[in-house]
């Protein structure tokens, strides 16, 4: 049985990856996530609120799909550990209504983007 309140609800985000100790090293320099490997093919990845994985994969297709989108405090200091980690910017930060955001491509060229309400 599923845990309670979750049923329709997204549960888990898994990424397909080249590279698994690229992919921690990037989103664990950037965001703070932890992770616990489950064998040389799999990683799972905490992020303090949600839950999901890295799958090495020989075919990364990381075009299209879903836009994951982060949240942050001071969107400024976020974009500055994403481009030392090894992100590159694909859109700087810019005003929507109810609050600002940047969008960045990860070392696997996955594009995600992260806002603020500040």
């Amino acid at each position: 049985m599923g845990a309670r309140g979750a049923d329709r609800k997204i549960d888990y985000i898994e990424f397909n990856v080249g590279d698994i100790e690229r992919a921690k090293a990037f989103y664990g320099a950037a965001f703070g996530w932890t992770f616990t490997d489950y064998g040389p093919d799999y990683c799972e990845f905490q992020d303090g609120r949600l839950t999901g994985g890295f799958a090495k994969s020989g075919n990364v297709n990381a075009k299209g799909g879903a836009l994951v989108i982060l949240f942050a405090d001071d969107l400024e200091a976020i974009q500055a550990k994403v481009e030392e980690a090894g992100g590159r910017i694909v859109k700087p930060i810019f005003a929507f209504p109810g609050g600002r955001r940047f969008q960045f491509t990860d070392p696997e060229g996955y594009e995600l983007a992260v806002w603020s309400d500040k």
